[in-house]
């Protein structure tokens, strides 16, 4: 009877420790940037969306570029790895209004 008592609270205990997951934000800068692969392009309204190191099971792992429709009155703003404090933090790339009177060039890759 013990036997089944103790297999049945560290089976307990293995259930709730599963759900567990712990995430890491990386301690290590991303290597550098691959050589960009470029396929054709395939039509006029479309920008190269550059690869990225995304991190994951407590390494980087190459995420390769892509070719993605315009948006109408939208820019594409590149993801990037800025460190914070000890950590290194992934900001994801995203699509911006355009603001005619505050352009920077500097962070937005334009499309027209």
């Amino acid at each position: 009877m013990k036997k089944i008592a103790w297999f049945v609270l560290i089976s307990f205990v293995f259930i709730l420790l599963a759900g567990c997951v712990i995430h890491r934000n990386p301690s290590i800068p991303p290597p550098p940037s691959k050589k960009k692969v470029r396929i054709i392009k395939p039509g006029p309204d479309y920008i190269w969306i550059s690869g990225y190191w995304k991190w994951a099971a407590g390494r980087y792992f190459w995420v390769k570029g892509l070719w993605m429709k315009v948006r109408q009155g939208k820019v594409w703003v590149p993801g990037r790895w800025v460190k914070r404090g000890r950590i290194w933090i992934w900001i994801r790339g995203r699509w911006a209004k355009v603001k005619k009177d505050k352009i920077s060039f500097r962070n937005h890759l334009f499309l027209s």
